[in-house]
């Protein structure tokens, strides 16, 4: 297969610099998006929407770490064995990560949010904003553990 061609629009800056698992909701960040070929043209109206999803890459995790099989969530033993995919830990096969933030503020082509799980230089592949239209349609299933282990991410 041909490479993706993809290359980083800009870095996380600020908000966390170490990598912990719990209370991101209060964390504030600016996204820095300095691709060259990004313009205030590129960020146009991003103001209108209060959320976004951002795209990112956990360039932190070690490539010889990185897990293809099942393991337990966290590590926790209380959790079950499930396979990386069915997970949202970081040292999964591709790297990438996927956020949904608060979009506080548009300076420019630096986007102030909150809520963002990323930490201070992470790379940003893509942003999106969050529109309603995208949620799940329909009933909603997660495994129990799932809801344990978001109680305190937030």
């Amino acid at each position: 297969m041909a490479a993706l061609g993809v290359e980083p629009l800009g870095h996380v800056l600020g908000g966390r610099s170490v990598v912990e698992d719990d209370r991101w909701g209060p964390v504030e960040a600016r996204l820095r998006l300095d691709h060259p070929r990004v313009s205030a043209e590129t960020v146009r109206g991003l103001e209108s929407f209060s959320h976004l999803e951002v795209v990112f890459v956990f360039d932190r995790v070690d490539p010889d770490g990185i897990e293809w099989g099942s393991r337990h969530p966290r590590g926790n033993p209380d959790w079950p064995l499930v396979g990386i995919l069915a997970q949202r830990a970081k040292d999964r096969p591709n790297r990438i990560g996927v956020s949904r933030c608060e979009l506080v503020a548009v300076d420019g082509t630096d986007l102030l949010v909150r809520g963002l799980d990323a930490v201070d230089g992470t790379p940003i592949i893509d942003i999106k904003p969050w529109l309603e239209g995208f949620a799940p349609r329909g009933e909603v299933r997660e495994a129990p553990w799932a809801g344990e282990l978001m109680r305190d991410y937030w």
